[in-house]
């Protein structure tokens, strides 16, 4: 039960840390849409935005990070 209750505090950590990051540098940091593999179509009165490898990049380090608290 205590090995349960660590991993959750450390998930809690991490993701109030990620929060807060986000909350302090988030206006400053705009990269949503700028990586590669994101479709970005701007015309003259009108932004459209896939984030498609800035999807693939989140899943991906929530799949790992998923994977190491599972062994």
């Amino acid at each position: 039960m205590g090995n349960d209750i660590g991993k959750i505090l450390i998930i809690s950590g991490l993701l109030l840390t990620g929060l807060g990051l986000y909350l302090t540098f988030g206006g400053k940091l705009d990269i949503t849409g700028r990586l590669p593999g994101d479709i970005r179509i701007e015309r003259d009165n009108f932004t459209f935005i896939f984030p498609l490898g800035t999807c693939l990049l989140i899943s991906f380090l929530l799949s790992l990070l998923i994977w190491l608290f599972k062994k």
